[in-house]
Parts: C-alpha cells; structure tokens; sequence
C-alpha cells in the first residue's frame, strides 16, 4: 500500500495536521505501508506565512502553491490512496481535486475537522467569501472514496454527499500529553491557583464572553489568569499573564493551569469544533469548564471530568467551586486523564485510523 498525503501545510507544523494523523504515521511504517506528503505551503513558505511585513512573497508563496499542485497531478500513479486534509488549495474551486477523483479516478480519503463549508466570521468580506469557494468542500465529499471527519456535527454533513463517512477524532499522545505534577510544584509561585486558556490569535475572540465573568470573580476570590497563544490579547485583569506559544515547551506550560477553560457561542461553526483544547486540558490532568456547544458536552461530562456552564452565572459559579475545592479539581482532573486515554487518545484511536485505508474490510 502507498499513500500520499496531501496538506496545507508541512509536516510537523500545523496542530490540525499533527493531531489529525501525523501521530499515527509511524503505526503505518510499522505495518509496512509506505507514504509521501506533499503540501501547499512549503517549509519556506511557512516561515514568512505569518510575517506582516512580506505581502509581496506571500503571493509568491501562493503562486509557487498552486505550480506545486498542477505538477503533482503528473506523479499520482503509484499512489494507493490520496488523503487531502481540509482542501489542496486556499481559494478558488476544487478543480485539483476534481481531476483526482474523475480523470485519475484516484481513491481520495478526505478529511477535516472543523465546519470549512461555512464563514467563520459573521461579517466576511464578500471578496474573500468568493475567494474561498467554500462550496467545494460539498464536492470533494461526493467524489471522495471515504470522507473522515472529527465529530458527529460534521459527521452529519458528510453523510449528505457521501454514504462512506468515518468519526475520527482528534486525538494527542497521552505519552507526551501528561500530567507533570513535580513540574507543577517546582515551577509555580506562591499559591495562587491559575485558570488558562490556549489557543490561536484568530481565537481569541472567544475569551470576550468569559471577560467581565473574570473580572466580577477577581473581586471575590484571588487567581491568575493565562493564556497560551501567538498573540498577547493584553486582558484587563489585575493578574494576567500572557505566555507565548512555543511546541517545545507547550506540555510544561499547560501544566501550571489548574482550570482550563473552553467558552464558545452557540453558533453552527462553533459547533463544527472538534474540543481540542478540552482534550489537552483533560490529557494533563486539568479539570475543564465548557460551553455546551457540539462536541464539548461528550468531551465533559459534567460534575465528573469538569463542569458545563451556560450562562454567565453558570461560569461564574462553576469557576468558583474548583477555586474553592483543590480535591475536587484533582478528582476531576485524574477522571478527565482516564477518559481521554480510553476515548481520545492515539491508542484507543489507532484501529478508526487503520480503517480509513480497508477495502471491503481486508
């Protein structure tokens, strides 16, 4: 068997790849099944990506994006399988994909883990929702051998264009992914317990809804609130602290949380979400606090792996009771490590993973 796998990006960069599948590459080497990986933006291209100041290379990184693509077209002939993550290319129609599938009747694995066929901005720029062509990810399902996806919510779209659809969720290595309680100890000072949360800059966003909450609570009871991000939001909170990003010490950091939190609108893209940060939270050890919006209200089960809060005085309350309770949050964090290793981890994920590439059950 030989696959080659298709992505936006390189290997070992983007957390939606690298938790997706790339986990589960050496699994396949073991079995002896070979692969390739091309991506859109190259390793060049990915480290002027988010540089501000390169507009004019940034279109070159595009141009040189799509010349990549067209000349794949021409070496596909050895592939067994073709497994495209998200899409081939950032804007315009699925015409790669298309030739693929009908002209090089090539058995295409799709895969995605968020509602791509929806603007995930309410007020999008019209140009860049043509630019996008979010219609196409309808298409590529239909011509797709098998369609993978992360939740039951994008499950039930899938299953609109195409009867082969797999749940495979995102998943971490719980053998990296784990609780460091000395590091916990020897790092932290004093004794204030830290609520956290991580994320990206384009999700930010999401802690406006739990703000005033955390400043009401710092009225009432003494913590530090984190965030783990590319980009400092500068919170109004008298004890805020901002850590930058960084993959080679992102488990040590995440250790010093003691609540991780996970707010989000109840909204159709929300719900598309796959509930990695809860995920993480839950793989260290930390208790969570979550909206219960899509995956969320599997992920949490509430009272037991953490607590799902509604309404601001549900967060407010919820926040409350694991500040005042160490013991509850230390249950609750052990509770939340074993469902993870049972049901999110790349263990217990490896046989879904290994079912993408079965023909006929073989």
């Amino acid at each position: 068997m030989n696959i080659l796998y298709l992505t936006p990006y390189p290997f070992g960069k983007a957390p939606s790849q690298r938790f997706r599948f790339e986990f589960f590459l050496p699994l396949l080497l073991q079995k002896n099944i070979s692969f390739d990986q091309q991506s859109f933006i190259s390793e060049k291209g990915w480290d002027i990506l988010y540089d501000q100041k390169k507009t004019t290379q940034k279109l070159s990184i595009l141009f040189v994006g799509f010349i990549r693509r067209f000349i794949i077209l021409f070496k596909l002939n050895p592939y067994d399988f073709i497994f495209i993550h998200r899409e081939l290319t950032p804007f315009g129609p699925p015409i790669f994909e298309w030739i693929i599938a009908k002209v090089l009747r090539k058995k295409i694995i799709y895969d995605f883990d968020d509602a791509i066929w929806l603007a995930d901005q309410n007020k999008e720029n019209p140009i860049w929702k043509w630019l996008k062509w979010r219609s196409k990810v309808a298409s590529i399902c239909k011509w797709s051998w098998k369609v993978s996806v992360g939740n039951e919510y994008l499950a039930s779209y899938a299953k609109t264009y195409n009867s082969k659809v797999i749940i495979f969720p995102t998943v971490v290595d719980t053998e990296i992914h784990k609780p460091l309680r000395e590091n916990r100890r020897k790092e932290k000072k004093g004794n204030l317990p830290i609520i956290g949360w991580t994320g990206s800059h384009s999700t930010l966003f999401y802690l406006n809804q739990v703000l005033p909450i955390l400043q009401e609570l710092e009225n009432e009871i003494d913590f530090e609130f984190r965030v783990i991000a590319n980009k400092n939001p500068q919170l109004s909170l008298k004890k805020f602290r901002f850590i930058p990003w960084n993959k080679d010490t992102e488990i040590e950091d995440l250790n010093l949380f003691e609540i991780g939190i996970m707010p989000l609108p109840d909204d159709e893209w929300s719900k598309g979400k796959c509930g990695f940060k809860l995920i993480q939270y839950l793989a260290i050890g930390i208790p969570a606090i979550a909206s219960p919006v899509g995956v969320n209200t599997k992920i949490i089960q509430d009272e037991k792996t953490g607590l799902i809060a509604t309404s601001s005085q549900e967060w407010k309350e919820c926040l409350l009771k694991l500040l005042k309770y160490p013991n509850l949050r230390t249950e609750m964090g052990i509770n939340g490590r074993v469902y993870i290793e049972k049901n999110y981890s790349v263990m217990s994920q490896k046989k879904v993973f290994m079912d993408l590439f079965r023909i006929n059950g073989s």
